[in-house]
């Protein structure tokens, strides 16, 4: 397959999800937090207008923007400072604990970039049934 300007194109594969920008990896936490739109701009203090501009990559969150956002989806904002590129990408954070010595297992899903929305919910929803069976 190629392209207009006579570039091979590589056909897309769900199972493996194209490289995901800041905006995309944001609505992608927004959802799996299953909040709207408005419901994170209350809970950031930025509009939801300006929200849905930084998910479509159409503007680049300040520091304190990203700060609000990563707590009102419950992250770390070194996931978003990562994802946005301002902090490399680290291993160990994959290892990271949830302060009771236990492996975070649901931030590893969450934020692991080889994984689709629709794989993340699956996953979670699997792991979260095992742990309230035990």
């Amino acid at each position: 397959m190629t392209t207009e300007d006579g570039t091979a194109s590589e056909p897309t594969n769900p199972l493996y999800p194209p490289p995901s920008t800041l905006g995309s990896f944001i609505r992608m936490q927004r959802q799996l937090a299953q909040l709207s739109l408005r419901e994170m701009a209350a809970m950031t203090a930025v509009s939801n207008a300006y929200l849905s501009q930084i998910e479509r990559d159409l503007h680049q969150p300040s520091l304190k923007v990203m700060q609000s956002i990563a707590d009102a989806l419950g992250i770390p904002a070194a996931d978003l400072l990562r994802e946005a590129g301002f902090a490399p990408v680290d291993d160990s954070a994959v290892e990271a604990t949830d302060g009771s010595g236990h492996v975070d297992t649901e931030r590893a899903i969450k934020t692991d970039p080889r994984l689709n929305q629709a794989q993340r919910e699956a996953l979670l929803s699997v792991y979260r049934s095992f742990l309230s069976e035990s």
